[in-house]
């Protein structure tokens, strides 16, 4: 379909297809296999200038926004997700920054992330902090020269591989919630350390760990905005990022539909081309209609959050659920399509159904997020009596 992207926007969408296909697939398969971070991609991808993308460029960035990013995803994601949720995730780790940061924060990180030098984290979630963020216990205690961090964070997407932290913590305890601040925790700090690496059902190349912080003394100008603001500034990041998870999944689901097209033309049954028969046909027309209506949901949503528009939270919510459940289930026909040979680990399909599953939980679970929407379809009906 015909998307009206800018020159720019065909550019940068080009630029990372080769990446991907250039860099990324040979290699796609040993990094599964070994679980190993895929750092020789990154100087890859930094070589291309795609962490300039989402990086204003006052800050040595190509100042592009919401569908920039979403573009480089998609084609990152169409070959291995979990080199795309590397890339993803450094850009989630500094976006609280870019709206919210001092002058002074920003010179000093951004032009090395963009230049790909050093790759960012976003960290709130706990053991007993998931869906409900709010529910956090790591502390920052108020003391000269800046707050003492202690706590840990849980499943943490670029963990022990990120130079930069931004971390949700409480700095009053008294007001639960409303009292969390975001502060910026440099790897290397004194108390802050590492857990083990997590082994993941997918996206196994993607480094997963917790974060430990012992008396961790980060310093005062770490600050991300006004003290109390770290829950409202992570749901609003979150509302503007959810459209990222969605181009995950969309350009997953473009890689699963073209494997499946592309074995059943090869794949001889019957004595005709698998792709001949009616109910393959049927299958394949329902995952290229799905792929394609998520593509428009979230390219609408990356849209929506770049125009400026105050409330996004359904637009977001809804894009990143509706294009997980469609990578999920073009996936899983890629390789019920494939049979026995989609089942193996020779055929890239059975690694793209590991690595959907995540698009549906991460970043807030297709159930959380319904609820949300139907929250605002309540405030909407409420508004409109």
């Amino acid at each position: 379909m015909e998307y009206s992207l800018t020159e720019q926007q065909k550019t940068i969408k080009d630029l990372a297809r080769r990446v991907a296909e250039e860099r990324i697939l040979p290699v796609r398969a040993e990094l599964d296999e070994k679980e190993e971070f895929p750092w020789g991609i990154v100087k890859d991808m930094a070589d291309a200038d795609l962490f300039r993308v989402f990086v204003p460029e006052e800050y040595d960035g190509l100042g592009g926004g919401c569908l920039e990013l979403c573009l480089v995803v998609e084609e990152l994601s169409r070959i291995c997700s979990a080199v795309a949720v590397t890339y993803a995730a450094s850009a989630l780790g500094v976006l609280t920054l870019l709206e919210y940061g001092t002058e002074a924060q920003r010179r000093k990180y951004l032009p090395e992330i963009a230049a790909g030098k050093k790759l960012g984290a976003f960290a709130v979630t706990e053991a007993q902090a998931g869906s409900d963020a709010s529910a956090i216990k790591t502390t920052a205690e108020k003391v000269d020269g800046g707050y003492m961090l202690n706590g840990t964070k849980q499943f943490i997407t670029n963990g022990g591989e990120a130079e930069l932290y931004t971390v949700i913590c409480l700095t009053d305890k008294a007001r639960g919630a409303r009292g969390a601040s975001a502060l910026l925790v440099e790897k290397g700090t004194p108390g802050f350390s590492f857990g083990k690496k997590e082994k993941k059902l997918g996206i196994r190349s993607s480094a997963t760990r917790e974060l430990v912080f012992r008396n961790c003394l980060v310093p005062e100008e770490n600050l991300i905005g006004k003290p109390g603001l770290g829950f409202v500034l992570a749901m609003r990041l979150f509302d503007r990022s959810r459209p990222g998870i969605g181009s995950q999944a969309v350009g997953l689901a473009q890689g699963a539909l073209e494997a499946a097209v592309e074995y059943t033309r090869q794949r001889i049954q019957f004595g005709r081309p698998l792709i001949s028969l009616p109910v393959v046909q049927d299958m394949l027309a329902e995952m290229a209609t799905g792929v394609e209506a998520a593509r428009a949901l979230v390219y609408a949503a990356a849209r929506t959050v770049d125009s400026g528009v105050k409330d996004v939270t359904e637009a977001s919510c809804m894009a990143k659920v509706f294009a997980s459940d469609v990578a999920m289930k073009v996936a899983t026909d890629a390789v019920q399509l494939c049979g026995g040979a989609g089942y193996m680990r020779d055929y890239p399909v059975e690694k793209m159904m590991r690595d959907a599953k995540i698009t549906q939980i991460y970043e807030g679970s297709n159930q959380v997020l319904r609820n949300a929407i139907a929250i605002e379809l309540r405030k909407r009906k409420g508004r409109r009596e």
